[in-house]
């Protein structure tokens, strides 16, 4: 409903116009004010969209009540309502956005004609309003989207930069600074704690949070100029933990990898975020890559490392083989070596919960690899280790032989079918059963082409063959191809294209007249 206030010091004046206005405008909310002074308390209480303004009132006249109610409410519209039709008040008027006004006396018919054209300028701006908070709300819900799926790209993929320059614009985080990943592990059962934990993040602002796998939430965080590296990532670390419901947070583990200068290098980092997490049972429930134990090289300290960069794309790649090789030949060192059997134990314990780990990103579940006793010597050490590596080598192999043979051409079929929606590999892979990290990574490997390449590719084939159509706009199309702004659309296809929507859609409707023309040459 539309709100006038009718503003003026004689009551049959109000009186007057408030009847041909009840007349023109059956539905229109209307109050009276007998003075300016009363308008401006009105105004606050009544907040009214279209306030039609006498000039000459006793005490505050109707130019210094519009100057004062446009200071607190500059949506609120006037028309002015005057007797005295002088140059000095029109410029006034004008100057405080007046948008029209009314000399007294009025016929009935011009008080209809100029109020019906400021309603409908407020009633268009109310419809505008509305759409720009429901294109806002979408862009809101389908930025979380974006944020998992860049995170998962990062972490396990490679983002082509014309997707990832756009995304991390439309993801509105400053990315010039340093950059580090966390690990956050949760509880047997705690799965649904993610919405909580990812709300977290987002209100320290300074990170972007991954799907959820298994019991894991990988998270890109930004670094804090303000701030030292251990201050800020302890401050997000004990955000993160105070959602645990137990005094204790049992099960509850926060590991954080080393700052790195780009984004391309932040696989390292969570690489380093999943090794400092690698013992959850430490009385503090964070812990820095930087504060984990180094052995000195006489102790395998420089071959562990190289295998922990190693294990994960080893276990990705299914290559079992080099895996047992390359532990036993571990262990072998130590043993040549005359290092501590205990510490040996440790360290290749501590490679193994990578190994884990690394099947966890591509949803197969193992259990914890602990050793059932301390080993005596180093054969039993290898063959304690061997049983191990043979039980994560099935967990593997029953996940891949579930895996029906079509399963990427089938979720290639989905997404053409459905992008226009917002979809997103996390919604997918609950689709389909599988590890939203797993789905990027064969995607990439049976298609040849990146997850959000492909997604981009279908979105801007269809906006193409739209824009054949001359009645669509081009606002309509990026809302009916599945993007949420009108700007991010159109720089997406300009990088993609090499030109913008505007400059292809002329040449599309050129050369579609390029025929008859020539037909009529020859």
């Amino acid at each position: 409903m539309i709100k006038l206030l009718i503003v003026d010091d004689e009551q049959i004046e109000r009186e007057g116009l408030q009847a041909i206005l009840r007349k023109g405008f059956p539905d229109l909310v209307i109050e009276q004010a007998k003075n300016g002074k009363i308008a401006v308390q009105m105004a606050d209480e009544f907040r009214p969209d279209l306030i039609l303004m006498d000039i000459k009132m006793p005490g505050m006249n109707g130019i210094e009540a519009v100057e004062t109610i446009g200071a607190e409410h500059p949506d609120i519209k006037f028309i002015m309502v005057t007797a005295y039709d002088t140059f000095e008040y029109a410029r006034k008027a004008i100057k405080l956005g007046v948008k029209d006004y009314l000399l007294k006396p009025s016929k009935a018919s011009e008080i209809v004609a100029t109020v019906g054209k400021a309603l409908a300028q407020i009633e268009e701006e109310k419809q505008s309003r509305v759409r720009r908070e429901k294109e806002s709300e979408a862009l809101r819900k389908v930025l979380t989207v974006v944020e998992t799926d860049v995170v998962t790209q990062l972490l396990f993929d490679h983002v082509h930069e014309v997707h990832l320059d756009e995304l991390v614009g439309l993801l509105d985080v400053k990315t010039t600074n340093e950059k580090f990943a966390m690990i956050v592990l949760l509880p047997q059962g705690s799965e649904h704690v993610y919405p909580a934990v990812k709300e977290k993040v987002r209100l320290t602002g300074s990170g972007w949070v991954g799907a959820l796998y298994g019991r894991q939430i990988p998270i890109i965080a930004f670094r804090d100029p303000d701030r030292t590296f251990r201050a800020q990532a302890v401050s997000i670390a004990r955000e993160i933990l105070s959602v645990a419901k137990s005094d204790t947070g049992i099960g509850w583990f926060v590991g954080i990898g080393n700052a790195c200068g780009s984004l391309d290098q932040i696989r390292q980092s969570y690489q380093e975020a999943l090794i400092a997490s690698m013992d959850p049972t430490l009385p503090v429930k964070y812990r820095f890559y930087a504060d984990t134990p180094v052995l000195d090289a006489a102790a395998g300290g420089n071959q562990a490392k190289q295998l922990e960069k190693q294990l994960f794309d080893r276990i990705r790649l299914g290559q079992w083989g080099h895996i047992r090789t390359e532990a036993m030949d571990f262990i072998r060192r130590f043993e040549y070596e005359g290092a501590d059997l205990l510490q040996a134990q440790q360290r290749v314990m501590e490679l193994l919960w990578i190994a884990a780990r690394a099947l966890l990103e591509m949803g197969v579940e193992t259990e914890s690899p602990l050793y059932s006793f301390q080993s005596q010597d180093y054969r039993q050490l290898r063959s304690e280790t061997g049983l191990l590596l043979d039980r994560m080598h099935q967990a593997f192999a029953e996940h891949h032989d579930r895996i029906e043979p079509d399963t990427i051409q089938q979720i290639k079929q989905y997404i053409i079918e459905h992008s226009h929606e917002d979809i997103s590999l996390d919604a997918i892979g609950k689709r389909v059963g599988l590890s939203p990290f797993y789905i990027s990574k064969m995607f990439k490997e049976q298609l040849g082409v990146n997850y959000i390449d492909f997604l981009t590719e279908c979105r801007i084939e269809k906006a193409k063959k739209l824009m054949a159509d001359p009645e669509r706009s081009l606002k309509e199309i990026t809302f009916e191809v599945g993007y949420h702004d009108p700007n991010y659309f159109s720089k997406v296809f300009k990088k993609t294209c090499d030109s913008s929507p505007t400059e292809y859609r002329k040449t599309l409707h050129g050369k579609k007249g390029q025929p008859d023309e020539e037909r009529k040459r020859s």
